[in-house]
This record gives structure tokens, C-alpha cells and sequence, in this order.
């Protein structure tokens, strides 16, 4: 199947890909199913999938765990290496294209005061249920990469 194909299926066909790239064949190996179960546990379990009620939470602990999503794709790329070059091809795309924009706007919001003003604070939480919507595509498309249950339903409890 082409990767074309696949990020069709999976709603991700919003991004802006080498047309080449998405030629390429799709044919995920063992390490990139477990590289995808990896990055999908952790997202799971993050605000990155999870809602940030008005009343709860921190804005800046939930920019650093949405920048978080660097340090945890880099570490399992990295142990799983060129064995999940398949893995790769959307984990990369995804960061640099969903997160980063996201992550890098708000970084330097945050360090010109934006987290101390009110009006800020609601307009962050209102891109991050942005992004959220994104993430939980990109989640839903590990669970297929894993090959496992789709869980992003039952672990996304709208308060």
C-alpha cells in the first residue's frame, strides 16, 4: 500500500507532503508496531489527548507536556532505530508539522508574560483543543500502526 494511501485512511492527508515521499510503499516491520505502541501510550496518557477543563490545570505544565512529544519520539526513534524507518515517515511529519508550529507560537507567548493574562490563558486552551483534535487522529493512526485496539475513544473523556 502507498503511504499516500495510508495517511488518507487516517485523516492525516491535511499535511503538506513530497508528493515522492508519498509514493513510497507502506510496509510497517515489528519495530515500527512497537514504536507506534510506544508514542501511543504516552499520548494516552498526556494532555495531548486528554481535555484540559477551564477550572483545572496550568497552561505552561501543558505546553511543556505537548513539547514533551520531541523528547519522547527522538528516544524511541533513536532505541528502535533504522528498523522503524516506516514509523519515522509519520512520527517526523507530525512533530514537524502539527506540534512544532503549535509548541514554538506558544513558547514564545509564554516567555512574554502570556500565561499571566487571562485572555491568553483561554485563547492557549482553546488552540490546544485544537491541536487535540490532531493528536487524536495522529493516536488513532499509531493504534493502527501497532495493530491494537483502538482506546482513544474511552481514554478521551470530555468533562
Amino acid at each position: 500500500m502507498k503511504l499516500a494511501k495510508c495517511f488518507e485512511n487516517w485523516g492525516l492527508s491535511k499535511l503538506k507532503i513530497n508528493i515522492g515521499f508519498l509514493e513510497s510503499e507502506w510496509e510497517p516491520q515489528e519495530a515500527d508496531r512497537d514504536a507506534a505502541w510506544e508514542l501511543y501510550v504516552e499520548m494516552l496518557t498526556r494532555i495531548v489527548t486528554q481535555p484540559l477543563p477551564d477550572t483545572d490545570g496550568d497552561e505552561q505544565t501543558a505546553l511543556n507536556s505537548v513539547h514533551s512529544l520531541f523528547a519522547v519520539t527522538r528516544d524511541i526513534l533513536r532505541r528502535k532505530g533504522r528498523d522503524c524507518i516506516q514509523f519515522s515517515k509519520v512520527a517526523i511529519v507530525v512533530l514537524n508539522q502539527i506540534v512544532r508550529p503549535f509548541t514554538a507560537e506558544w513558547h514564545k507567548r509564554s516567555l512574554a508574560g502570556a500565561f499571566n493574562d487571562p485572555q491568553q490563558c483561554r485563547e492557549f486552551r482553546a488552540a490546544l483543543k485544537l491541536l487535540q483534535l490532531d493528536l487524536l487522529i495522529y493516536a488513532k493512526a499509531l493504534a493502527d500502526i501497532a495493530k491494537v485496539e483502538d482506546l482513544t475513544a474511552a481514554a478521551f473523556q470530555n468533562p
